[in-house]
């Protein structure tokens, strides 16, 4: 199934390597959706001596769908979209070969946590709102991932741009500040990489595709309608989302 999952994946987060599908065709949609997030080995905690990796990665879900408002917003607006999303049917808690944190698989409309690289539950809400972003694209639009490169670009760069990966708490962990333009242009870098890391093809071409869209898909904030550059935000957006989607219904 690894061998397979590298051959087939889709979107991804932007910092691993290579991921490993779902069921048929994770490979390269879980491979970039996983692109971005997390390197490096998984922390043990204090909780891996009382559960299984399976277990821990289960209830960081939990905890995750219930109350993080970039989750929330986005559940809320694949329902909106006819796409609703059950945890059980939708999410698969997996070991992962590589880096990789998760992915989306396209074919079977199932995102893939990894259970043995996923730290802590930071690192879950930032995985699972990376790969709700690529299953939001993938329900409004007829999104080619495997065939056009700018298709997968724009939701790469969405994704960098919308989950969080690019916070300024974030980018202060990884030692990367007080550049002009800094939010732009780690979407820009976690974009390209995350296409590497599933696609391939050489770095220039991965920037071209992520240039020639990146205007666009950058000032694409739906469903969120502005950047949620922390859960303030995020939050903000939540209820202004919900009180559209009521003005709307009362139309």
């Amino acid at each position: 199934r690894e061998e397979e999952a590298a051959a087939k994946s889709v979107g991804g987060m932007a910092e691993a390597p290579d991921e490993r599908e779902p069921g048929s065709v994770a490979g390269e949609q879980l491979q970039q959706q996983h692109v971005g997030l997390a390197q490096g080995k998984p922390q043990q905690g204090f909780l891996s001596s009382f559960f299984t990796n399976n277990q821990k990665c289960q209830l960081m879900l939990l905890k995750t769908l219930a109350t993080n408002p970039y989750v929330k917003l986005l559940l809320d607006a694949m329902k909106h979209s006819g796409c609703a999303v059950n945890k059980d049917r939708h999410f698969s808690c997996e070991d992962c070969n590589g880096n990789v944190s998760g992915g989306f698989d396209s074919s079977v409309s199932q995102i893939v946590l990894c259970q043995n690289n996923i730290r802590n539950q930071a690192h879950m809400n930032r995985v699972v709102t990376h790969e709700l972003i690529h299953a939001f694209d993938h329900c409004r639009a007829h999104v080619n991932w495997f065939t056009n490169v700018r298709h997968l670009a724009c939701s790469e760069v969405r994704a960098a741009n919308l989950s969080g990966d690019c916070s300024f708490l974030n980018e202060i962990f990884r030692l990367h500040f007080g550049l002009k333009q800094h939010h732009q242009t780690c979407v820009r870098d976690r974009a390209i990489r995350s296409i590497l890391a599933v696609r391939n093809i050489n770095k220039e071409v991965a920037q071209k595709a992520v240039d020639e869209v990146f205007e666009s898909c950058f000032n694409d904030h739906e469903p969120f309608g502005r950047i949620p550059h922390n859960k303030t935000y995020a939050r903000y957006a939540h209820r202004d989302f919900q009180n559209r989607d009521r003005y709307y219904s009362n139309i």
